[in-house]
């Protein structure tokens, strides 16, 4: 596909469930849903769904190239995936890594991140091995996650000295009741190299859809106890600004947290998953929600 990925929908559908608490079934339709709803982005890595027993990693990117191959519906979607988590970054590593990965989704890769930053290899031996992967047409761009402000300069540094593909993308942790993981020093780091940002965690592990609003509530889910630290501090007070937002614009509390992610500077698309067709309903409900500057406010005063 030849959209850049700044200019994708804002809201990235996460694939890490796919194969594993959402089953090939379930998550063929999740995907028909979410282009059909306006989606372009679907985001995978080769370690989704490594730490389920009995899996290795590439479970998310098969479901998500048999989807592709069934619903012939490869030109409708940016396909972002991610090496580094499994074997580190060193160049035969991406090199088998990526192999493995096109090999399960059937196509090449519109998005490639570097999951994580492995400061055991030269960077400028990590980045000549994906700016080959470029070259090559198997990876269309490059993207980072879990990378530092310096590290990030580091690499655009190293980029620019040996005449290497620079990255486009930034996938960072981010969200209403984690601002400063993002804002503290990363936002910076974007806007100074100009990525594309696509935060993680956007709605905290469930808590910003509303489902804990308690101890008794965290039983719920097996990630439920994750939760336990919102409930204390900014926590509530957002829960309580989000309630009166959706009683004002009748959108899901999931969607509103998700389109005043997608409003804040810098950012291109928050990624959320969802193991059922209601799930994603709340999710898709943000491609088309526009909070007023007055609800962005509130949220922001909630939160701080």
């Amino acid at each position: 596909m030849a959209i850049h990925p700044r200019e994708v929908a804002p809201l990235a559908l996460g694939g890490n469930v796919f194969g594993w608490t959402a089953d090939a079934a379930t998550s063929f339709r999740l995907m028909d849903a979410f282009v059909a709803a306006g989606g372009q982005m679907i985001d995978t890595a080769d370690s989704y769904s490594a730490w389920v027993p009995g899996h290795a990693g590439g479970e998310s990117e098969r479901v998500i190239g048999d989807w592709l191959k069934r619903s012939g519906k490869r030109d409708e979607v940016v396909i972002a995936s991610k090496v580094g988590f499994l074997e580190g970054l060193a160049p035969a590593a991406i090199r088998k890594a990526c192999a493995g990965s096109l090999d399960r989704l059937g196509t090449e890769i519109d998005l490639y991140y570097l999951h994580t930053d492995d400061q055991q290899v030269p960077l400028a031996d990590t980045l000549g091995a994906v700016d080959a992967l470029v070259k090559e047409g198997k990876v269309r761009s490059i993207g980072l996650s879990n990378f530092t402000p310096e590290r990030i300069d580091a690499v655009m540094a190293t980029c620019a000295a040996e005449g290497l593909t620079r990255p486009v993308a930034l996938q960072p942790w981010y969200n209403l009741v984690e601002r400063e993981r993002y804002e503290a020093g990363l936002r910076a780091a974007a806007q100074r190299h100009d990525l594309a940002v696509f935060p993680y965690y956007a709605i905290a592990n469930g808590f910003l859809a509303g489902k804990y609003r308690s101890k008794d509530d965290l039983s719920k889910s097996p990630r439920g106890l994750r939760n336990i630290a919102y409930l204390e501090g900014r926590g509530p007070r957002v829960l309580e600004a989000m309630d009166e937002v959706s009683a004002e614009t009748g959108a899901p509390l999931a969607s509103i947290a998700l389109a005043w992610l997608a409003a804040q500077p810098t950012i291109t698309a928050p990624i959320a998953k969802a193991t059922s067709l209601a799930q994603l309903s709340e999710l898709t409900a943000s491609l088309t929600l526009r909070l007023s500057a007055a609800q962005l406010d509130r949220l922001a005063a909630a939160s701080a």
